[in-house]
């Protein structure tokens, strides 16, 4: 009826309401909106000189390198051994059914090795130990150059001396191409973690990977660095024998 009476009153539809303004056009008044771009975020400066390089590096190159190549009768620096990375790995087998006490043994981690850390799956399934594949197990990261030297030095002056009923590193744990393998009771023993904000005690794994070509060269190549093996002479950095 509504039609009908409409074309008997002009013959013309009703005019339709004007469009409201976007949203976006300028209109004066309160409810004006202005898209103003946004301030981009200052770079930030390079520092106007480089960082020093890490003290232990700077000993290995002037002191424990020229008497590697003494005792073994090496002739060339690429054929001494040498540190290439660390690896510190944490095993948590209760990942899956407790994520909270992955993501805070993770920030322990980071804290601890200034990296970001990475989180290890499992490869394959078990179903005698209800593991399936992809499922996450632990945490690791791996450090080169600056800062595994930096971790080194931390570890061999800082936190080793605080580890309790310590009896020295056992010089047999290598695996016979050069890598040395050690493990820490918890994380406390590292100065950067507060005992009063640690959620979950852990240990941890850490693997020493090296250039060496048998297990003496790694030996000797790690006794140079300070490390307090066992029933053998610890060679104490700035001392007479380094």
């Amino acid at each position: 009826m509504a039609k009908k009476t409409d074309k008997a009153a002009g013959g013309k539809k009703a005019a339709k309401p004007a469009k409201q303004a976007k949203s976006g056009a300028a209109s004066p008044g309160k409810g004006k909106i202005s898209f103003k771009a946004r301030p981009k975020k200052k770079k930030m400066e390079a520092p106007k000189e480089p960082p020093p390089p890490p003290r232990l590096k700077t000993y290995y190159q002037d002191t424990v390198r020229p008497a590697l190549k003494e005792k073994f009768g090496l002739s060339c620096d690429l054929g001494t051994p040498r540190l290439t990375k660390i690896v510190i790995n944490m095993g948590v087998g209760d990942a899956n059914e407790n994520p909270r006490k992955l993501e805070a043994l993770m920030e322990d981690l980071e804290a601890v090795s200034g990296q970001h850390a990475q989180v290890t799956r499992a490869r394959i399934s078990v179903a005698n130990f209800n593991l399936r594949e992809g499922m996450a197990v632990g945490a690791r990261v791996t450090l080169r150059r600056a800062r595994m030297w930096e971790f080194l030095d931390r570890l061999l002056s800082v936190v080793i001396p605080r580890m309790r009923d310590f009896r020295g590193l056992n010089p047999k744990s290598f695996d016979g191409r050069g890598n040395f393998a050690m493990g820490l009771p918890d994380q406390l023993v590292f100065p950067e973690i507060k005992g009063d904000r640690v959620e979950y005690f852990h240990g941890m794994d850490l693997v020493f990977c090296t250039t060496a070509r048998s297990d003496e060269q790694a030996r000797e190549l790690f006794r140079l660095l300070g490390f307090p093996y066992r029933d053998l002479d610890v060679v104490v950095l700035g001392s007479k024998e380094s």
